[in-house]
C-alpha cells in the first residue's frame, strides 16, 4: 500500500487553498506563488543521513529490506514523499525532518493540513 507525505512551506502572511497547491505544486510540479523556496539540499541531506542505514537505490529511491521503502520528489517550493510499505514510525521520522525545516505534512489522503 502507497501513502504521500507532502511539504511545503507559505510565505508569510499566505495562506492558500491546500488541496490546490497540492494539485499543482506536489503533483504537477508547478511553481506557485506564496511559497517558500526551500533548502532542497539540506533537506535531502538530512534525509539521507536519518535513513543512513537504508539501500539507497539513487538519489530519491530508498528501501530496507522488511521496512518498506520510499521515494523523495523535490521541486525548489516542496517535498512530496511517496512510501510503500513503511511503518508509521517511519514515516512520523520523514515528518519530523520536514518539520525541522518549518514544513508541516499535507496529507492528501484526508485531506489536512497539519500546520496547528
Amino acid at each position: 500500500m502507497s501513502y504521500d507525505l507532502d511539504f511545503w512551506k507559505y510565505q508569510y502572511g499566505v495562506y492558500l487553498d491546500n488541496q490546490t497547491v497540492y494539485e499543482k505544486a506536489c503533483c504537477d510540479g508547478d511553481r506557485v506563488e506564496g511559497l517558500e523556496e526551500l533548502p532542497i539540499g539540506q533537506i535531502r541531506q538530512r534525509i539521507a543521513d536519518s535513513f543512513a542505514d537504508w539501500q539507497r537505490l539513487d538519489g530519491d529511491n530508498y528501501e530496507k529490506k522488511g521496512a518498506g521503502a520510499f521515494t523523495v520528489f523535490t521541486t525548489s517550493q516542496i517535498v512530496r514523499i511517496d512510501c510503500y510499505g513503511l511503518s508509521g514510525f517511519d514515516m512520523n521520522r520523514l515528518i519530523d525532518i520536514l518539520l525541522e525545516f518549518d514544513c508541516p505534512l499535507y496529507d492528501p489522503q484526508l485531506p489536512a493540513r497539519f500546520d496547528g
